[in-house]
């Protein structure tokens, strides 16, 4: 599982080195293979393959619409790309996708549990500090165990 924010850099060659938390991970679980997308246009996610195919299929099956699923597979794909980690454990963000979604210098790859979050780093600790929680489910189980 992906958990956490570790902050890392994109190169002047759009290459982003895993952190190294991420990387253990990757190394124990899953193998080279990522897929990159968005699913609102406004945040990319990087699946490990494996993940993202799992993630395929249970669209699928929760999807009966054929129209909703297909609007699903336009905004994937047009968002989408097979990405390959080098040996030195790094990716490389389609310059496409780095300039939609302003991906350069600091970024925070933030750990979704299947996925990782690719967002700038100032804007993602702005959102984070200016939205708050709402009451939940969640937060009450959160005090619950508390």
């Amino acid at each position: 599982m992906f958990r956490g924010n570790c902050p890392t850099r994109l190169d002047e060659k759009g290459r982003l080195k895993i952190p190294a938390d991420f990387k253990r991970e990757i190394d124990k679980s899953y193998d080279a293979q990522f897929y990159t997308t968005s699913l609102d246009g406004k945040v990319l996610k990087l699946f490990p393959m494996k993940e993202w195919e799992a993630f395929e299929q249970r669209i699928i099956a929760a999807t009966p619409d054929f129209e909703e699923l297909d609007r699903f597979q336009n905004l994937t794909s047009a968002y989408g790309h097979t990405l390959e980690m080098d040996v030195q454990g790094r990716l490389t963000v389609p310059e496409r996708l780095r300039e939609k979604f302003d991906l350069k210098g600091d970024l925070a790859v933030v750990g979704k549990w299947t996925h990782m979050d690719l967002r700038p780093l100032e804007e993602f600790l702005k959102e984070v500090e200016t939205t708050p929680f709402p009451l939940s489910r969640m937060t009450a189980l959160l005090k619950s165990r508390t």
